[in-house]
């Protein structure tokens, strides 16, 4: 598979997990057009780098370096992002509950870690 189809299905793939249309994620961007995308989907055309800044910043998590398959992680899981788009579609109080759960679960996880170092000492 050429680099430009990789580059193509990276985009694709990020685009459908934030569940943007081709339209949606250019009315995202300052200067692509939904045909451009499309375009960098195809494989017909690579975008250069600033297309991937631009992209990446309409599809907040994903770095450039990710889209022009430079780098082979990416930032956020499955389950990540999908916890995000439910965090997203919740109202002020849920958004409130989920921040405070994850606030305890990290305290939660200082005190198991002290609690470990405490017990390693002699």
């Amino acid at each position: 598979m050429t680099l430009n189809k990789q580059i193509g299905q990276r985009l694709r793939s990020a685009r459908l997990a934030h569940k943007y249309s081709l339209a949606e994620l250019a009315s995202r961007t300052r200067t692509l057009s939904k045909s451009r995308i499309s375009n960098y989907e195809q494989g017909i055309r690579r975008m250069g780098i600033e297309e991937a800044q631009e992209l990446s910043e309409a599809l907040e998590g994903i770095t450039p370096a990710y889209l022009l398959c430079l780098d082979d992680t990416s930032p956020l899981s499955e389950e990540e992002w999908q916890l995000i788009q439910r965090y997203r579609r919740t109202d002020g109080r849920g958004r409130a509950l989920i921040q405070q759960i994850a606030d305890n679960q990290g305290q939660y996880v200082v005190n198991r870690d002290k609690d470990a170092r405490d017990n390693d000492q002699p």
